[in-house]
């Protein structure tokens, strides 16, 4: 178990699966839970950044898809419908909570091109210094090559990185790492804590584990791999945990942590 007290600036990343209904539906009682427990970090005083992901499953819901959209121009749509639909939830939960949140559409050019990825620092930078939480996605409807992906996880970890923010919790819909695959081996033991590339390398991990997200433990596992240059940390745990935010800053959360923070004297 993982406390969390040390860090004051944190990226939340949400996925599809801690959003939705098995069905691919966005579940308002899971966003709500999770809004709840954002704005009593907020509160706390932490400055938070919110990457979230979901349009695609907001707007299957809106467009009457049955089941995720397969073909590129069908994801887009859903995106660009699901985008309003996700935010305009998060709009409503937050300002319960007297929080004002603010919408950035990111794509891979924004974080590789030197101009525009100054140019989102800066907005970022301005929302947080007037006490907006920022929520970040991918720009789905033009983004191609990300939709294909669906590689959040990245992404969270480059606005992690580029807003030299300390820690990124990532929500899953598993525990943490394990050593191998616990949905096919019942004998998988979770991995508690990782301290370095070479015990990465060691780990066996799957694909995509759910129906409705398209990034598994690899895309994690690559988020890790960005962080631990930027000397950085990483906390992986479920989603469907009760109060699991609370949780990890009350050093009571199951997870894994990657801690590279620890290595930036030693580097």
């Amino acid at each position: 178990m993982h406390s969390l007290t040390e860090y004051d600036k944190i990226v939340i990343k949400i996925g599809s699966s801690s959003l939705t209904h098995d069905s691919g539906l966005i579940d308002l009682w899971k966003m709500e839970q999770l809004v709840k427990q954002i704005a009593n970090l907020y509160n706390k005083g932490l400055s938070v950044i919110v990457v979230s992901s979901g349009a695609i499953a907001a707007g299957m819901g809106k467009m009457k898809f049955e089941s995720r959209p397969k073909e590129i121009p069908e994801k887009q749509a859903a995106a660009a419908v699901g985008q309003c639909t996700l935010m305009h939830m998060y709009e409503k939960f937050f300002s319960e909570y007297g929080i004002t949140v603010a919408q950035i559409l990111l794509t891979k050019e924004d974080m590789d091109n030197p101009s525009r990825r100054q140019h989102s620092i800066n907005a970022l930078s301005t929302l947080i210094k007037h006490g907006i939480v920022p929520i970040v996605n991918e720009n789905d409807v033009v983004a191609i090559d990300e939709i294909k992906v669906g590689d959040n996880d990245t992404l969270s970890a480059e606005v992690c990185f580029m807003m030299d923010y300390e820690m990124l919790i990532i929500l899953s819909d598993i525990d943490g790492v394990y050593d191998k695959d616990p949905r096919s081996n019942p004998d998988a033991v979770m991995i508690p804590l990782i301290e370095s590339l070479e015990a990465m390398d060691r780990i066996s991990a799957g694909g995509s584990g759910s129906e409705v997200g398209t990034g598994g433990m690899q895309t994690k596992l690559g988020a890790a791999r960005l962080l631990s240059r930027a000397h950085k940390d990483l906390l992986i745990v479920n989603s469907r945990t009760e109060n699991i935010l609370n949780l990890v800053f009350t050093g009571k959360a199951r997870g894994t942590l990657f801690k590279f923070s620890n290595r930036r004297n030693s580097s």
